[in-house]
């Protein structure tokens, strides 16, 4: 009789860890200071924006026929300095996520997804797996969703606000004669 024992390989849907251990200890919170630094920080780069000085750069743009005048823009210290801020930003919470209180909240990798789509990716995820390991935890979440919201409100401000430069300064030039 042969040794059916060979022949089997392990089941790839079988979990390393049972679902009870995954379980937080009573008491943890998953509100952890480096969640809110992660929903926050990403927020940091954008106050360059407010620093940014926009009639010039419109003047710039419309004053040159060739329009490399706008490309100056990227060597501005505003610019530098809200891209500088952006990379220092993403190490920092690519490091704040290695600070954690819930066992397996959500794999830190996916904080990569913030150069394609948003930081948003791993706080929702983070929370509604804490939320699953903890029955509490889902601030943050919505803290970040209200964040995005935000956001987009304050875009659309600076895009009207930039518009309304550029047509009152097409309207100030002088036609040719």
């Amino acid at each position: 009789m042969t040794d059916p024992a060979p022949y089997t390989q392990p089941d790839p849907y079988t979990r390393d860890t049972p679902v009870a251990q995954l379980r937080a200890p009573e008491g943890t919170d998953p509100n952890t200071p480096w969640i809110w630094l992660i929903i926050f920080l990403p927020l940091l780069p954008s106050l360059g924006l407010f620093f940014f000085d926009w009639s010039s750069f419109v003047d710039a743009l419309l004053a040159d026929p060739t329009g490399l005048g706008a490309y100056s823009v990227i060597f501005s210290p505003g610019y530098l300095a809200i891209t500088a801020l952006g990379w220092i930003t993403t190490g920092l919470i690519i490091w704040f996520l290695q600070r954690r209180g819930v066992p397996q909240p959500f794999h830190w990798a996916w904080i990569f997804l913030t150069f394609v789509v948003s930081y948003a990716v791993y706080t929702i995820g983070r929370s509604v797996v804490a939320h699953r390991r903890t029955g509490r935890g889902l601030a943050p979440m919505w803290v970040t969703i209200a964040t995005i919201v935000a956001s987009f409100v304050v875009g659309i401000v600076i895009a009207i606000v930039i518009t309304q430069l550029v047509f009152d300064a097409v309207l100030m030039m002088p036609l040719a004669p």
